[in-house]
């Protein structure tokens, strides 16, 4: 074994739970691994490392006394700066909030806890999670977007400063990041997992998920997370399978869907020679692909997902943005002013016409398991003034579907990319078994940036 840091998170579950690795020296290493590289990449917003490190003993102790709580036992995590932590600041990448300290913790942190995951501290986010970058950097090249909203979590996991972090998807900012750091992104179906103590942006788009290093690790942190709950009315009353047993299962016989238009136009021509190279392989594990075509409505449903975040982004903030315009970014203000001028009448068709093209969408998922797209039109762009174009990733977000992304492959200059697998609601052990299928044939998920 080398360093504890360059461990996944199942490996190191397993060596926890066998007695041969221990929490502290887990917690220790990866704190190491922050100091040693995040002064490059900025993707933390503030750690806590003698919390941390309590944490560690005490779950030590417990281990000592034959008590182990489960996969996540002694498990380093980030949580996206937008997520409350009792106790801890959660200022949302933002002026406006900073110095906040909430009394209480979201309920993906209070059940990553009771799991036994340690939290590390909270990563960095553009500004509430819309479009003003936060001053993370990307690991495979310092001088690219490593994407947003959730830059941190991504950048974090890549860099192996953390086994596993938390981010929130609105339109892209799961599996895009995911897809430009080279790990893998799940976002949930909307309502799989419960946004009560995350910051909104807009609430009937967020979708909270992992970022992790593989497949299966992604699929131990939704576990532990998913679920109903009494504080969020949004958070589905479905009980959560097994994801862990049910990717295992051979991918053989199902049905993977090619969309006919909207992601190959925007391609760049790196992204689409390696996505038919994912193609090919999906085809070799025995998964039926095919083309098919896209609901008429698809598109016009999309762009109603984009009134719809004008407008709840605008309804939330519009108190605050009265008496503090000063302090928010430009991206984020001309979007709030943008959805303050948006009718009623206006916002409530745009419900409309998406709840029209999810159905649609529904339908078309009933001739194939899953669809599978690039995760990105092409590799994280240079600069920092942007996060990227998340054009990819808000079909899936509008229309609530699961999304994992996974990485694909590398573009010049040895930049990666990313697959994204397209699943029915609630179908998420779908997605992942197509998912680990893929990696296990690839290469791509073992590569790690020269830090």
């Amino acid at each position: 074994m080398g360093e504890p840091w360059e461990l996944t998170l199942a490996e190191a579950c397993d060596l926890i739970r066998r007695g041969t690795l221990s929490p502290v020296d887990l917690v220790c290493s990866h704190l190491d691994r922050i100091a040693a590289v995040d002064p490059h990449l900025l993707a933390w917003a503030r750690t806590v490392p003698e919390q941390a490190l309590a944490e560690a003993e005490r779950l030590e102790k417990l281990l000592r006394k034959g008590t182990h709580l489960g996969p996540l036992h002694g498990i380093p995590v980030g949580i996206k700066d937008i997520y409350y932590t009792a106790g801890l600041e959660t200022a949302g990448g933002s002026r406006v909030l900073a110095g906040f300290i909430p009394t209480y913790g979201a309920t993906v942190v209070r059940r990553l806890r009771a799991a036994g995951a340690i939290v590390l501290g909270k990563t960095a986010t553009t500004e509430f999670a819309y479009a003003d970058p936060a001053p993370t950097r990307n690991p495979w090249n310092t001088d690219h977007t490593p994407g947003g909203s959730s830059s941190g979590s991504a950048a974090a996991v890549a860099a192996g400063m953390c086994l596993g972090a938390f981010g929130t998807q609105t339109v892209g900012s799961i599996v895009r990041p995911a897809a430009f750091c080279g790990v893998v992104g799940l976002k949930p179906t909307y309502g799989r997992v419960s946004r009560y103590g995350i910051l909104p942006l807009a609430w009937s788009l967020d979708h909270p998920g992992p970022i992790a290093r593989t497949v299966r690790d992604a699929a131990l942190l939704l576990e532990a997370v998913a679920g109903p709950d009494p504080n969020d009315p949004s958070a589905a009353d479905r009980s959560v399978p097994c994801y862990v047993e049910k990717m295992a299962e051979p991918p053989g016989g199902l049905a993977a869907g090619i969309p006919d238009r909207y992601f190959p136009a925007r391609s760049s021509a790196a992204v689409m020679a390696a996505f038919q190279d994912a193609v090919r392989v999906l085809a070799g594990l025995g998964i039926r692909v095919r083309d098919v075509q896209l609901p008429a409505c698809f598109e016009a449903g999309v762009e109603a997902g984009r009134v719809v975040l004008h407008a709840e982004a605008a309804a939330f903030h519009r108190d605050r943005f009265r008496v503090r315009r000063q302090e928010y970014g430009p991206k984020l203000a001309a979007l709030i002013e943008a959805g303050l001028l948006i009718p009623a009448a206006s916002y409530l068709r745009a419900q409309q016409v998406r709840s029209e093209a999810i159905a649609a969408i529904r339908r078309l998922l009933r001739e194939v398991d899953v669809l599978v797209t690039p995760a990105a039109p092409g590799p994280a762009p240079e600069g920092l003034g942007s996060t990227g174009d998340p054009v990819f990733n808000a079909p899936s977000s509008t229309f609530g579907l699961p999304a994992l992304g996974v990485p694909m492959g590398f573009a010049p200059p040895g930049l990666p990319l990313g697959l994204q697998i397209v699943g029915r609601h609630f179908d998420e052990a779908t997605i992942l078994r197509v998912g680990t299928a893929y990696e296990a044939a690839t290469p791509w998920h073992a590569r790690r940036p020269a830090l």
